[in-house]
This record gives C-alpha cells, sequence and structure tokens, in this order.
C-alpha cells in the first residue's frame, strides 16, 4: 500500500510541475489536431492506473480529449512507466480508447 502511495504522491508532483502544454501532432482527426496537451488533465485515471480499479466517467473523457497526446506523453520518462503499464492498457480498454501505437 506504501508504494502506491508513494507513486500517487510521485505522479501528482510530476503532473504539477509537468512543463508548458505541447501540441498533439496532426492525427488526420480535425476535431483534435492542435489540441493542447496537458498530463495533469489525466489526473482523474491515477487511482485506476496505479490501482487497478474501474475508471470513472472523468477519466473516460479526459482519456479521450488527451488521446492524441498519449504518444508525447510516453516519450517523456516520468510518463512513459504510466503508458505502458498493464493496468494503463486495461483503463484505455475500458474508455474505448485505443492503445497508442507510437
Amino acid at each position: 500500500m506504501k508504494i502506491i502511495a508513494l507513486t500517487l504522491i510521485v505522479c501528482v508532483i510530476l503532473s504539477i510541475s509537468f512543463p508548458a502544454p505541447i501540441k498533439a501532432a496532426d492525427t488526420g482527426d480535425s476535431g483534435n489536431v492542435g489540441a493542447a496537451c496537458d498530463a495533469s488533465q489525466l489526473q482523474p485515471c491515477l487511482s485506476a492506473i496505479t490501482g487497478g480499479g474501474q475508471p470513472s466517467g472523468a477519466c473516460c473523457a479526459k482519456l479521450k480529449e488527451q488521446q492524441p497526446c498519449l504518444c508525447g506523453f510516453a516519450k517523456i520518462p516520468a510518463f512513459a512507466q504510466y503508458i505502458s503499464s498493464p493496468n494503463s492498457r486495461k483503463v484505455l480498454a475500458a474508455c474505448g480508447v485505443a492503445y497508442p501505437s507510437c
């Protein structure tokens, strides 16, 4: 339990200190081109990813909104471990969001 709490604290600190938002790459979906990427927007998903529980509606909404940004997040070492975790895959699948193929 202490590891989960420590992971949660580290992620919150990293999310808060995340640099200025980046722009998503052109995905071909005109609705998402140039969407601002902000990892802190995925905070509602943190407990589901670190604890393996079911994602909330707010989590799924944010995942869908930030979907074009997931590859960019995966390239940042502080976030890569969360994007590539087995629980992350489960959360993405539960929300109907495709796992990014970067």
